[in-house]
């Protein structure tokens, strides 16, 4: 039972750090500098040489692709954290007597 009273706050937890990567992104994203040209510069417009603009690879872009990446495995390891909390839950209900 000390394992089930551990594991009942990983989730919150891990819920927590995502809402908070969340919004970090959201407010690192929206600090970078416009690149220029917007999405016609990805159709030949005056965009820069490259699809995503002549400076992609600034510390900012860094930044955002790491905070990305870090979000989406949070996110991947709280879903299986709820699956694993949600089927043993389901394991104790199954196997607890019914008694009238």
């Amino acid at each position: 039972m000390i394992f089930s009273s551990w594991w009942s706050w990983v989730p919150w937890t891990l819920n927590l750090f995502v809402l908070l990567l969340g919004i970090f992104l959201i407010l690192i994203v929206l600090i970078q500098r416009g690149k220029g040209g917007g999405l016609s510069g990805a159709f030949g417009g005056v965009g820069g040489s490259s699809a995503f603009g002549s400076r992609a690879g600034d510390l900012f872009t860094r930044i955002t692709i790491g905070v990305a990446a870090a979000w989406i495995v949070l996110t991947m390891i709280l879903v299986v954290v709820i699956q694993h909390e949600a089927s043993s839950q389901t394991q104790q209900q199954q196997v607890q007597p019914f008694s009238d």
